[in-house]
């Protein structure tokens, strides 16, 4: 079993890939990282191989460990298996969650995830997928819940692009109206407002792509996450 050393070299180079703080494709200096991390090498490999295992770094045999790559189509891909996922999320939520689970939920929307402004782009993300995480809680599904945190740790980034472009009132007016359907026990209405809300358009998802790698490389994921939403306009 991993200790907790190798579990906080694991959660900050976590922290980096997702962020891309370690440039999309490019091969991991691993002596130049344990000492940037000030760690030896053989926990800082066996956080990588976690790291893997998540598909947030490739390994190639005799190369080493690459940092994953940003194209579209995989991003695309994510988001295709991510709106499957929550659909069926909200499905089953309508039937198994109990009214006081739903009323917890809908309460926590209203008090934290209706008015993002004035926020971080990462804090208005943390929020959002708090909510979509919510809804997956309530299939009572580890498995589902699980598969879907994963799925947002490797479009986070691009999610930030995205946060940082969109019109986001729009966002927030979907949220209630999912959570109204959920409310409703109206399984197709929370599936089909929640199946849209995550759509992506390959075009859209391009867009994404193209701004993320102009702002790696121009001006760092930092600026990003740290922008300030300024207003939701509608």
């Amino acid at each position: 079993m991993a200790g907790p050393r190798v579990d906080d070299i694991y959660d900050q180079v976590k922290a980096m890939a997702v962020s891309f703080r370690l440039r999309p494709g490019g091969r991991l200096n691993e002596v130049a990282l344990s000492k940037d991390l000030g760690v030896s090498r053989t926990p800082l490999r066996e956080a990588l191989n976690r790291l893997v295992a998540e598909r947030l770094f490739d390994f190639r045999p005799g190369q080493g460990f690459f940092c994953r790559p940003l194209d579209a189509q995989s991003v695309f891909d994510l988001f295709e298996l991510r709106q499957i996922i929550e659909t069926a999320a909200a499905r089953t939520a309508c039937t198994k969650a109990s009214a006081t689970q739903l009323q917890a939920l809908n309460d926590e929307l209203y008090e934290t995830g209706i008015d993002i402004t004035g926020l971080t782009v990462q804090e208005a993300v943390t929020r959002d997928e708090a909510f979509h995480l919510g809804i997956a809680k309530l299939s009572g599904n580890m498995e589902l819940l699980q598969t879907l945190t994963r799925i947002n740790e490797r479009i986070r980034y691009i999610r930030w692009i995205s946060m940082s472009l969109d019109r986001v009132q729009r966002s927030k007016d979907e949220h209630k109206r999912v959570m109204q359907a959920l409310m409703d026990r109206d399984p197709d209405e929370a599936a089909h407002i929640l199946g849209a809300h995550i759509n992506k358009r390959m075009d859209q998802v391009q867009d994404a792509v193209r701004h993320g790698i102009s702002s790696i490389y121009m001006e760092g994921s930092d600026k990003i996450s740290t922008r300030i939403i300024q207003e939701a306009q509608p």
